[in-house]
């Protein structure tokens, strides 16, 4: 089988930026992708960044605490809430600029691509991270009790 049967071009047009892939136009790959929280229809943007912040805060935490350079130290776990803490406040400050950048009154309604429904993701994205990372810190700090 030749490589020009499975990668060819989007919906056949020549023109377009992708190519279609048995990867990329899979029915997994669109499952997957449609149940991501922030392609998933019903939530509101306070939701979408409350699930997100919460999945990418609680992991957040060890990369800081395993290969930071307190590694060794008996305060390394707490060294590494902070910098995720600090990492935090980064990516909201991002989302916050993005967001008055990209939706400077356009938009109506409450939805992610208006400003009002912007600034409720990155507070539940900034809520939900501090909370993954603090859930996190606790259950590495008492790893022992539930060992």
């Amino acid at each position: 089988m030749l490589m020009s049967e499975f990668v060819k071009p989007y919906n056949n047009d020549p023109f377009v930026g992708n190519l279609s892939t048995p990867v990329t136009t899979s029915t997994a790959t669109k499952l997957y992708l449609g149940n991501l929280p922030i392609y998933r229809k019903g939530l509101s943007p306070l939701l979408r960044g409350l699930e997100i912040g919460m999945a990418h805060g609680y992991f957040l935490i060890g990369p800081f605490y395993i290969l930071g350079p307190l590694r060794n130290s008996p305060n390394a776990l707490l060294v590494g809430l902070l910098s995720a803490f600090g990492l935090i406040v980064i990516l909201t400050v991002g989302l916050t600029i993005y967001g008055l950048a990209s939706f400077q009154d356009n938009g109506v309604g409450e939805n992610l691509e208006s400003p009002k429904g912007w600034r409720n993701f990155t507070s539940g994205f900034s809520i939900g991270a501090l909370g993954g990372v603090s859930v996190a810190y606790v259950l590495l700090d008492n790893i022992n009790f539930f060992a």
